[in-house]
Formats: C-alpha cells, structure tokens, sequence
C-alpha cells in the first residue's frame, strides 16, 4: 500500500498530458504532475516520490523533499492562520495543517514551531500537531547512560530546555547544563546525565566523565596554541569566564587542564595555563 506521508518506490505506468501514472500491486493511478517528472524515463521504471493529499484531497506524488516526513518531528515556519487553523510550509505546494485543537498555545503567522506531523485517522488527513507530549514517550527507554543521543530543542521552561530524544522521548537540559547558546528548533547532538525512576530523561550537551575530558583538553589545548601559548585561565578562573572561553562547566575544564598537565603539555601560574 502507499504511505501518505512517505517515500514510495513505485512503478511509472503510464505517460499522459498531465504527468505519469505510478503504481503498485494495490494502485495504478497516483498522478506524478508534469512539473516532478525526470527529464528520461521508460515505462516500467520504477521511482522515488513522496506521497500526500493535494488542494483537492487527493493522493499524488512529488518529487519534492518535505522539511518533515509522517510520524517525525520538525521545525516549521507558519504560513498562514484562518479560521480553519494554521497552515505550515513543509517544502510541498500544499502547506501543513495545524488545526486549532492541536495547538498547544496559538500559532502566529511569520512564527516557527517545532511540531509533530501524523496521519489523522478521522480525516484521513496529514496534519501537524504542536502538542508533542502525547507523542512522546518514555515508558520503554532503550537508552543507557552517558549514550550519545539526537536532540531537537522545543521548548524553554523554569528548569531548562525540553527536548525531543532520538524523535521518541522527552528529555529536559537543565539551565546548569548549558553552556553554550540554545533556541527552539536547534538540532544537536547530546548525552544522557541520567535515568529517573520516573523515566525521566537529565539531558547534557557534553559527554561525562572520562569521555569528556580527552574532547575538552584537546580543545583547551587547541585554544592555547591559537592564542600563543598563554591563556589568561587558571583552575581558580570564574565559572563564567571559562563558560565564556569554552562553553564548558568550571569542574570539566579543571579536570582537563589536569590531563594535559599531567601529560606535560602545560604549566600553570598564578597568570594562567602556558604550553610547555
């Protein structure tokens, strides 16, 4: 069957004055328009299009590429707003829609939300929804400790920044945790800190332990040689000064400092670190 929402692998049937046909065992009719068809073909060929409802409610094809797929999350500029919803560019001629009752606070045109695309069983239609906690879950946590993850930014809190883990969980970067400029929409890589009983996911940008230190004494070291080898930074520096320098808490660098001096790479004086 055609997955709306998706790439499909299908077989070019038939050329007409409006585009080709495509199908499979199940379809022989899902129009390719005029303007997605390659410029050399043959019956027969199979191809790779994306597939949704056009202005009509009609499944066809496309040659373009969606900023987000069915069952993924994404981060999208709003379009437009009526009295139907909001409308999203996802990359297709046809915009999102977010309808009023899945919007966690209302939309405004010009605006970019993190949303999660689905298929609406009801209407048989795909849509956005920007309440993403009933997308996600984390009652099976296939994650470990200090395990590299993938991370989208959605929202700011008290606590920190949420964030969606691997497109399935929801983790949380306390402010403590951050080091480094953050906005709604980035993608980043980041680490688990740890695994409430709660299955509450502590999210980290940088990796802990002794996984952290040879990244970070590379980067002190690479930063030292750049600047001539003398760095006004010492193990008595302010937190904010060394946030400011490497986007990294005041006990990593401390513990960095300590690898390279203990491989004989730097000294350290009452002015800060030199190369040896």
């Amino acid at each position: 069957m055609i997955e709306l929402g998706n790439y499909n692998t299908l077989t070019i049937l038939r050329s007409t004055s409006v585009g080709l046909f495509l199908g499979d065992k199940d379809v022989d009719d899902l129009l390719l328009p005029n303007k997605y068809v390659p410029d050399t073909f043959e019956i027969g060929d199979e191809i790779n299009v994306f597939c949704y409802l056009d202005h009509e409610e009609r499944p066809i094809a496309t040659t373009l590429q969606p900023f987000v797929k069915r069952n993924e999350f994404g981060f999208l500029r709003v379009a437009e707003v009526n009295e139907i919803g909001a409308f999203l560019d996802w990359g297709l001629e046809k915009h999102l829609l977010v309808p009023y009752g899945e919007q966690r606070t209302k939309l405004v045109e010009g605006n970019w939300q993190v949303i999660y695309c689905f298929l609406d069983e009801l209407s048989f239609r795909l849509v956005g929804s920007s309440k993403l906690s009933k997308f996600l879950n984390n009652e099976v946590l296939d994650l470990t400790v200090n395990e590299e993850v993938d991370l989208l930014v959605y929202r700011y809190s008290e606590l920190g920044w949420d964030v969606v883990v691997n497109g399935r969980y929801r983790g949380l970067i306390f402010h403590s945790d951050i080091y480094q400029p953050i906005a709604e929409g980035d993608q980043l890589k980041g680490y688990v800190k740890q695994i409430r009983p709660d299955k509450k996911l502590d999210i980290t940008l940088q990796p802990l332990g002794a996984k952290a230190l040879e990244p970070a004494a590379q980067l002190i070291y690479q930063k030292l040689l750049e600047e001539g080898g003398h760095l006004k930074l010492h193990d008595k520096s302010s937190p904010e000064e060394i946030k400011n320098w490497f986007a990294m808490s005041k006990k990593t660098f401390k513990k960095a400092i300590g690898t390279l001096y203990k491989e004989h790479k730097i000294t350290i004086k009452e002015d800060g670190i030199h190369k040896v």
